[in-house]
């Protein structure tokens, strides 16, 4: 068994990068494609939780069967202090499971490289502090998370979105952007509203700023599941 379960909830979306950043950390992961009938443990064994993104809401059941078991393992990690890592609709999952709101279909969707600023609460969080105040991310969704969970800490916003990052308790981190694509990927993404070749070539100018930034949290990540006390931020 590997240190971290990684739950793939599509088919295009694996971990991709951040992957290769966990590994390089140290930590070997064992991805489960939920999405394509590979079954989920009953318990969480392992000693870190990813939930990928996918189209879905978290408690869509009827058009994500698996849904349901992914939000069962979300709830153990939260309970038992099991290090979480939640990406687009991962992170709205945590949301919701912790007690806050997700609505599908609101506000102004969000597609490509944006900046995101992470917020002055970030200063004491393990995987965001001594960041950059505004840093790139990718971003691919229209639905949203629009109430926190009483008593989570708002780590990063966007003007038309702001809950694009937080934690939960000390070890669950929930992102509405995605950490784990690069300029590449985007290139297979088609939203409304939105030129592929200027998303494109946006997410091309940001990715010597932005990468270098997550794969420092995505190194910080791996150090809380190892634990060991991550560093702080150098050379940002």
């Amino acid at each position: 068994m590997g240190d971290v379960l990684v739950v793939q909830n599509s088919k295009s979306g694996g971990p991709g990068r951040l992957g290769d950043w966990l590994a390089a950390a140290g930590l070997e992961l064992d991805v489960v494609l939920a999405h394509d009938g590979a079954p989920l443990p009953d318990r969480l064994a392992h000693r870190g939780l990813i939930m990928l993104g996918g189209g879905y809401l978290p408690s869509e059941d009827d058009r994500a069967p698996w849904l349901r078991d992914v939000r069962r393992l979300a709830g153990q990690a939260l309970a038992d202090g099991v290090p979480y890592f939640g990406i687009c609709l991962g992170g709205q999952l945590l949301a919701e499971v912790a007690g806050g709101e997700v609505t599908g279909d609101v506000g102004a969707p969000e597609n490509g490289s944006l900046p995101v600023t992470i917020r002055p609460e970030a200063a004491r969080d393990l995987l965001f502090r001594g960041l950059p105040r505004v840093v790139p991310a990718v971003e691919h969704h229209k639905d949203a998370i629009t109430r926190l969970p009483a008593g989570a800490v708002h780590l990063a916003e966007t003007e038309k979105c702001p809950y694009q990052a937080f934690r939960v308790g000390e070890r669950a981190w929930g992102v509405q952007f995605h950490p784990e694509v690069g300029p590449e990927r985007i290139r297979g993404w088609r939203a409304d509203g939105f030129d592929p070749d200027e998303v494109y070539a946006r997410a091309v100018a940001d990715e010597p700023v932005s990468t270098p930034i997550w794969r420092e949290v995505a190194t910080r990540f791996a150090k809380v599941v190892a634990g060991r006390p991550p560093g702080s931020a150098q050379g940002f």
